[in-house]
């Protein structure tokens, strides 16, 4: 961490901005926007990796580089997240790296914020808040479940807390020797690579410091559907993470199979052998209505919420049990 501003006579460290992009047309604008106009005092470069589109993304893309030369574009015919952000480093010029995703959105601090806090910290990666943010009423609704510990359980980069080392931190700000000491991110991974990339980090001793006052805005997935997607293949490949890693696995984790299993059980028994054994899918029941109508700030909230929350807990834990062994 040599290299960084250490008084204010020197230049600050230069951050490149990686992110990998594909159909990314509603927000990208947006979000690249928002990165050019960081208040940071050093050099800043902003990489995207520009994955097959079907969407008018890629053109949006080539008209943020002409219209402003700190935008440069590779090319990343596989689409996958991880090989995308390879390739960003690889074409990058400097020390940190900060990685961004093209529906995300930072303050104007937050490049400045966050080196100022790997300077303080020593940690390789510092990172914050992942601030789900909807547009309509079904998105609103999903940003307040993955907000509450009742859709994704207690971890601080989805519902705050206090600063501090940390397993994992949504996207992030990297020394980059740290990450290509360790390999960079593992592109056998479609989904958890970040989770599986500060797990190595941590492994060769470095720290993942968690930030609250570092918050990008999230854009959660539009329909039941999308969603319903998203958190099966979060679920699979959670899994795959504790099969390559292992003791990597708590309860946070565990907790969505095993409602799956329970509910499935009682459901079956219930039907088969006698309807008292009804009471543990009831009870899962109940308490989604409750919670749903406690966290919902508004009448809609509380009607979509309790599918919602299914949606997610089920999802998650249908991959995770599903997941297969040869998946990586």
């Amino acid at each position: 961490m040599s290299q960084m501003k250490v008084n204010s006579e020197q230049t600050p460290v230069g951050v490149s901005v990686v992110l990998p992009i594909l159909n990314e047309e509603r927000y990208l604008d947006d979000a690249i926007t928002a990165i050019l106009a960081q208040r940071y005092e050093g050099p800043l470069e902003v990489i995207l990796a520009l994955g097959p589109s079907t969407d008018r993304t890629n053109e949006i893309a080539r008209a943020l580089a002409v219209k402003d030369s700190r935008v440069v574009l590779v090319e990343n015919p596989s689409g996958r997240t991880a090989a995308a952000l390879n390739l960003a480093i690889a074409a990058s010029h400097y020390s940190i790296i900060c990685r961004i995703d093209g529906h995300a959105e930072v303050a104007p601090t937050y490049i400045a914020n966050a080196v100022k806090g790997m300077s303080e910290t020593k940690a390789v990666n510092v990172g914050g808040i992942m601030a789900a943010k909807g547009v309509g009423a079904f998105e609103r609704a999903v940003a307040t479940a993955m907000r509450s510990p009742l859709g994704v359980g207690a971890a601080r980069f989805h519902v705050g807390g206090k600063p501090g080392p940390a397993d994992t931190v949504y996207l992030g700000v990297f020394n980059k020797a740290a990450l290509l000491a360790v390999g960079g991110y593992d592109e056998r991974f479609t989904r958890a690579q970040d989770w599986e990339l500060n797990f190595r980090l941590r492994q060769a001793g470095g720290i993942i410091w968690f930030d609250p006052e570092l918050v990008v805005t999230y854009r959660p997935r539009p329909n039941l559907r999308a969603l319903a997607k998203q958190y099966f293949e979060y679920g699979r490949w959670r899994r795959a993470v504790s099969r390559n890693h292992k003791g990597t696995i708590n309860f946070r984790y565990l907790a969505p199979p095993v409602t799956v299993a329970i509910t499935a059980i009682s459901i079956v028994l219930g039907a088969a052998v006698n309807p008292v054994l009804f009471l543990p899918a009831g009870l899962y029941l109940l308490g989604n209505l409750v919670g749903s109508f406690i966290i919902g700030k508004d009448i809609k909230e509380k009607i979509m919420l309790p599918a919602i929350l299914a949606t997610m807990h089920f999802f998650w834990g249908i991959g995770f049990i599903t997941s297969p062994k040869n998946l990586i």
